[in-house]
This record gives C-alpha cells, structure tokens and sequence, in this order.
C-alpha cells in the first residue's frame, strides 16, 4: 500500500514528512511508512540504472516498486508504434530495482479506444522476465470501451494485470485478469483527514483481503465470468492524485487498518 511518488511539496513541513527533512531523505522516510511506492518519474524521463540503484539501496527490505512505464511506449498513434520504446524503457536499467521490482504499469491515454488486434501486438511485446528477474506487467486503460468482455479474456490470456481505478472518469474494471491485482485509488478528500472516510478505508480493507485469498470482492461489478478461486495474490494499492495532499495519510491509515485485521 502506498503513493505516487515520494516529492511534493505539500507533504513536507509535518504533513508527512518531519520539518525540515532534506528532500534527498524523503524517499527514506516514505519507504519506512509505507509498504510501496508507485515511481512516477519513469513516465515522463528515462531514469538511469544508477539512478534505479540509489532507489534500491535507499530502502529496506520487503519494499516494493511499481514503475509507471515510460509514456512513448503508449502514447502513440498506436500502440504498436511504440514496440521500440518498450524495449528501450525496459532495457534502460529498472531491473536495478532487483527483489525491490513490483509490477510495470503501461497507463493508455484517455483517448485509446479498445482495438483487440493492437493490444495482442502490444501484450506480445512484454517479456515474462529480463536480467534473471521475473515481470509482472499490468495496464491502465483509460477509455470506456476496454470495459469489455473481449479485452478481459484477451488479458486473462497473456497473464496482464488490469489496473482497477477508483474515479469517476475512468473506467472501473473490477475483473482480475493477472497474477496480481493492482488499485489506484484516486476519490480522496480534501475535507477529509485520511482522504478516505473510516467506512470507505473499511470497503477497501475488505477487497484487498478477498483479493489477497485469490477471490473478486462480491461488492464490485464484473464484466465477465470470475476469474476461477486462485491461490493467495499479491495485491497493490495507491492512493493518487485527487486531494493529493492526502495520500500519505489515506495510505497510512489503511495500512493501519489491515495490519490490525
């Protein structure tokens, strides 16, 4: 459980970090509060192995990453077109990370449509594994015709993850459609200390563990058949944008709140 990112400035001064703790610490204290960190800088620039390294060695052990996939890899005309950015984005050192390495989120725009052909070419491209370390892929499409049948069995097929998201202005497929099931969680409040009230941090507290036994929550519609009763699954939530100041506090609380259970 976790957030996007570690620097943004409204989470310093003792919203979530201490005063006065330098910037060059902050992924040491996040990583310390939290189980995970979803890497945004990945999508916008090609980070280098050194940089992926310092990541690594600046957590403890049992931290995970999600790595956001660098965005010319599907930000294309289509996604077919970007097959050399794939491979660049996943040859440009992220398998640093080592045991530290979670899923790799590939995020569509809002404006790809669902093209059954396109997405096999594109799920065909990622590799089960790279440098002797095992990957688990999962994508983020953004626009209301993915909430389909034909794209959930089509992701079933290649073992792709899809990304659950908790907003009104995408998508919610709920169907479990890889080896893990990963939550961005983007209805946080302003208003509200945890972003999340008590009630909604309980809902979620609930799904995650029906999850985790290898289950769907009853509570969230499906688009096709369950995914048949699986063994216990590794389960990764963010809490993101929305009332981004927030996050840290919506992530520690249900933290808190699983750990109790």
């Amino acid at each position: 459980v976790g957030i996007g990112g570690w620097n943004f400035a409204e989470w310093r001064g003792g919203v979530f970090y201490p005063a006065g703790l330098p910037a060059a610490k902050e992924l040491e204290f996040a990583s310390r509060a939290l189980s995970s960190i979803e890497i945004n800088a990945t999508f916008y620039a090609t980070q280098t192995p050194a940089t992926c390294a310092r990541w690594r060695d600046e957590t403890p052990d049992g931290f995970q990453f999600a790595v956001k996939a660098n965005r010319f890899a599907t930000q294309r005309k289509t996604l077919s077109d970007g097959a050399d950015s794939v491979v660049h984005f996943l040859e440009s050192g992220v398998t640093q990370l080592g045991p530290k390495l979670g899923p790799i989120v590939w995020q569509l725009p809002p404006y790809r449509r669902f093209d059954a052909d396109d997405v096999e070419y594109f799920f065909a491209l990622l590799p089960d594994a790279l440098d002797g370390l095992p990957l688990r892929h999962v994508l983020e499409p953004r626009h209301a015709s993915f909430a389909c049948a034909d794209y959930v069995r089509l992701a079933r097929a290649y073992s792709v993850g899809t990304v659950f998201i908790d907003s009104p202005d995408y998508p919610n497929i709920a169907d479990v459609t890889g080896e893990v099931v990963y939550a961005r969680l983007m209805r946080s409040q302003g208003d509200e200390p945890t972003g999340y009230s008590a009630a909604e941090l309980a809902r979620w507290a609930a799904r995650i563990r029906t999850w985790a036994r290898g289950e769907s929550p009853a509570d969230l519609p499906l688009i096709d058949t369950p995914a048949p009763a699986a063994q216990p699954r590794e389960v990764f939530v963010y809490f993101i944008a929305a009332a981004k100041a927030r996050n840290p506090a919506a992530a520690q609380a249900l933290v808190a709140r699983l750990n109790a259970s």
